[in-house]
């Protein structure tokens, strides 16, 4: 059984595979693009996992991250009512952050930067967005994560 790129990211087992890495501390065996954000179920009030790819390292205090499927994926959500998380990236462990999504002005040129940076990884990714929700132009809403200072 052969998996396209769109049927990986929607495979469950496929996208939590580095979680138990991170959570072990062994997040610094992947690269610094990638970060493992724990936040808060909004029904259940339980600790969740993801792991994204860091599309805008502003500073060493403040990472974007994209929702590729949108508003209507679940950490997105999970955010949205309770802002507080926590990032696992490199050596950095559990470390606090409040989230805030990005205005679509801000979020368009972040999009933009990254597909200039990264128009290999762009090109890829966004075919694969495309394949996976079934729209030519999908809404790809971009959330800041500001770490807190020194933790």
């Amino acid at each position: 059984m052969k998996l396209d790129a769109a049927s990986l990211l929607q495979n469950r087992r496929f996208v939590r595979a580095p979680i138990p890495l991170f959570r072990a501390g062994l997040g610094f065996l992947l690269t610094r693009r990638i970060l493992m954000l724990e936040h808060v179920g909004r029904t259940s009030g339980l600790a969740r996992y993801v792991v994204l790819e860091v599309v805008l390292r502003e500073s060493d205090t403040s990472l974007v991250v994209a929702s590729g499927f949108g508003r209507r994926a679940q950490w997105f959500r999970n955010l949205l009512a309770e802002p507080r998380c926590h990032v696992s990236t490199g050596f950095t462990r559990r470390r606090p952050a409040v989230a805030t999504v990005l205005t679509d002005a801000e979020g368009a040129a972040v999009l933009a930067r990254y597909q200039q940076e990264h128009p290999g990884a762009w090109e890829r990714l966004s075919a694969i967005i495309v394949e996976a929700t079934g729209d030519p132009e999908p809404d790809i809403p971009l959330v800041r994560l500001a770490l807190a200072e020194g933790s």
